[in-house]
């Protein structure tokens, strides 16, 4: 009995275990702390007079950054996000907004933001009403007010990190809570004070003119920053006296400020903040004052505004750090697609990716059970249908589950699941099932009850929908043509319409055995049944003995040398049960028993090493390094000092970015190329996950590997195809 007939639950457990892993990393322990190794954050929380209604509770988010790190104000200014704060509160409390302190201006390159560095504390206000009931206190313990927080931010430097959070906080309903006092009570003096009169803001041409009154008499004649609520109005990073200027005409603040290049708004009342320099502050005394001033003239023409994502921002913000008068610095152009295009190209992908090594085994293995049934064209329509609803209903599984992590705040592309040591090793061991079953050392009749294989006899549309979804297990670590551009397009989208996106990718991976299930020709193609199957057969296993060996590599890669040779190990001790269970009488019934005993102690023992994650080693960085390291720090550096850089984003599972590092980036010829004209190689390693490197990506427009970009100073980056071609390198670096 040939594959067809394979164990269902494996094929089922191991598409199941396929999106699991990523979700689990999401799970984490909530507490009142939550430290990255850019951040520390705490949920903390000020009540002077206990939790009842009417009076003062204060509860907020303390950000500690790292030094050179820094977080985003309301309007984070030419790139960033915003702290979002989301509050889970009992029946009868409220969040107000948040409180936020008087931010600094943090110039970015030929760019600027406007944020916070060192400590911060984000203070909320929770209205506590009448119909607030305290929870019941369980024996001697106090009843306590249960503050739960899930909080996201964007933490940058000069490459920038998408980060989130979850906080719980018991905080107690009778006494005072004054630990973090001294916090909230700085928190409330960096707070803009109300101005008693809303000034007054008119549109002239392309500037803005502010007038504000009502200012204290002692920070007369002071210079002030200013600092508009509404995003992509004013241009950031002018400089006061040099590109804006400001004076007083007795108690009358006026500045005339530049509207920004790429303005998306146009307000009729504008929310401002002016701050004293924070040489000019002082203890116990206001430093900041907010206005809500009415708008009047007329706002020029408008530039139409995006929609961008938090990772985009990320990418922004390091490429604005790269070089302050570089154009190389911008952002690379986003893919102009329309939905129907991006539809055509996943399409077109899908079908593409059946010529992948990774996919050619599977579609062998269909072939042979297709010619199985030569003659019979109802079996056959029947069996493109449901392979191809096993590989649709598949793709969107996984899709979705890539699109619902995303969400979620986790940073996820296509082949998400080969990012975790627990998929790797599970794959490994199906296609070794898979194998010893092709090269004929067990049939599943002889290893399974008979009524189970009585059933699947009865059901055979089952296999082949099964086959449709190992199909796509198999494809999801390699990118085709086409699909690069199609699937980084689908973040972007609303969930719908990202859905019909995979959807068309799996109509066209399904499409040949589809078409060859319901045109009679193409079956006549095919050679009569006959001895020549099975030889076939017992050829295809080694496909599935090579895909081991590559995920074996692959394990090496994320779990080291230990977590490989485990892995092979059990893999072994799994092929012995395999067998055992081929035996018959008290032979099969002892040395199976021995064999399972033997593996459970052996996979306690040392099973723990094919999960465990390894760092991988640092590549050095020195002058005759070919290959180095990716960052945007890296990446800033090298087109800062004036030098082409080549980014190859790609990963160990990814079997297409294996190919084009062999048959194209080791070429002699294309080697000297980048040689001849400086250009400098960097390598982005995506087998672990990677938030950075995540982050690029979706700013190219993409959502996984292969994806190799050259970028030169003063030239917009290339973006080359998935299939690496020498000429599609050379004729690229020729442009420079």
């Amino acid at each position: 009995m040939i594959f067809s007939r394979f164990h269902i639950a494996t094929f089922l457990v191991a598409a199941a275990a396929a999106c699991m892993p990523a979700a689990a990393q999401l799970a984490s322990k909530p507490g009142a702390v939550v430290t990255t190794p850019h951040v520390r954050a705490e949920l903390v929380a000020h009540a002077p007079e206990g939790v009842a209604p009417g009076a003062p509770v204060w509860v907020g988010l303390q950000i500690t950054h790292q030094p050179e790190w820094h977080t985003y104000w309301k309007n984070a200014g030419d790139s960033g996000l915003p702290t979002e704060l989301n509050w889970t509160l009992p029946s009868g409390v409220a969040a107000g907004e948040i409180a936020w302190p008087v931010p600094r201006k943090i110039p970015v390159g030929n760019l600027a933001n406007y944020g916070y560095e060192g400590t911060v504390l984000l203070p909320v206000p929770l209205e506590v009403s009448s119909n607030f009931k305290p929870p019941l206190a369980l024996g001697a313990g106090a009843s306590a007010l249960d503050v739960r927080l899930k909080a996201s931010w964007l933490v940058c430097r000069k490459e920038c990190i998408p980060e989130e959070g979850e906080f719980t906080l018991a905080l107690p309903l009778q006494g005072s809570t004054a630990l973090h006092k001294a916090e909230f009570d700085a928190a409330q003096a960096a707070q803009p004070q109300p101005l008693g009169k809303p000034g007054a803001v008119e549109v002239s041409g392309n500037t803005l003119q502010v007038r504000l009154e009502g200012l204290p008499a002692s920070i007369h004649g002071k210079t002030l920053g200013f600092f508009p609520e509404t995003p992509e109005l004013i241009r950031t990073a002018a400089e006061s006296g040099k590109d804006w200027t400001q004076s007083w005409q007795g108690g009358t603040w006026t500045a005339t400020l530049p509207l920004a290049d790429q303005r998306s708004a146009s307000p009729t009342t504008l929310p401002l903040v002016v701050a004293l320099a924070e040489s000019d502050r002082q203890p116990g005394q206001p430093m900041a004052w907010r206005a809500e001033a009415p708008v009047s003239g007329s706002w020029p023409a408008a530039a139409p505004r995006a929609e961008v994502s938090p990772a985009l921002q990320a990418a922004l913000a390091a490429n604005a750090a790269a070089a302050p008068s570089s154009t190389s610095a911008e952002l690379p152009p986003q893919p102009t697609v329309t939905l129907m295009a991006a539809l055509l190209g996943a399409l077109l992908g899908g079908l593409l990716l059946n010529l992948m090594p990774c996919v050619f085994p599977i579609l062998a293995i269909k072939v042979l059970g297709f010619a199985r049934q030569a003659g019979n064209h109802r079996a056959h329509r029947t069996a493109g249908l449901a392979y191809t609803a096993g590989v649709m209903l598949s793709v969107l599984a996984l899709g979705g589950a890539m699109l619902a992590l995303r969400a979620a705040g986790a940073q996820l592309g296509w082949g998400f699941q080969l990012q975790s040591p627990a998929v790797v090793a599970a794959l490994a061991a199906l296609f070794t099932l898979i194998g010893l079953n092709l090269a004929g050392m067990f049939e599943f009749g002889r290893a399974a009850p008979l009524s189970l294989c009585s059933a699947q006899a009865r059901h055979p549309i089952a296999n082949d929908f099964l086959s449709g979804v190992l199909a796509v297990v198999i494809a999801s670590p390699c990118t085709a043509p086409f699909m690069g551009v199609s699937l980084g397009f689908a973040i972007g989208l609303p969930a719908t319409q990202a859905l019909l996106l995979f959807a068309a990718l799996g109509l066209g991976l399904a499409l040949p055995y589809l078409v060859a299930g319901f045109i009679p020709a193409v079956a006549l193609l095919l050679p009569r049944p006959g001895p020549w199957m099975n030889t076939l057969r017992r050829l295809l296993a080694f496909p599935m003995f090579a895909t081991v060996a590559w995920l074996v590599w692959v394990l090496g890669q994320q779990s080291g040398i230990d977590g490989a040779g485990t892995l092979l190990a059990l893999l072994v001790c799994m092929a012995a049960i395999v067998w055992a269970l081929t035996l018959r009488g008290r032979t099969r019934l002892v040395i199976a028993t021995l064999m399972v005993a033997f593996t459970a102690v052996l996979a306690a023992a040392i099973g723990r090493n094919v999960l465990q994650t390894v760092e991988p080693a640092k590549m050095a960085a020195t002058a005759g390094q070919r290959w180095q390291p990716w960052s945007a720090e890296r990446v800033a550096e090298l087109t800062g000092a004036g030098q082409p850089v080549f980014i190859d984003f790609t990963a160990a599972w990814c079997v297409t970015c294996q190919y084009n590092k062999k048959a194209t980036l080791a070429d002699a010829e294309v080697l000297a190329d980048f040689d001849r004209r400086k250009v400098a190689m960097l390598r982005a390693d995506w087998t672990r996950r990677d938030p950075a490197i995540t982050a690029a990506l979706t700013a190219l427009g993409r959502s996984g590997v292969p994806l190799y970009v050259l970028q030169a100073p003063g030239k917009a980056p290339v973006v080359l195809t998935e299939i690496l071609g020498k000429d599609e390198v050379r004729a690229a670096l020729a442009a420079l």
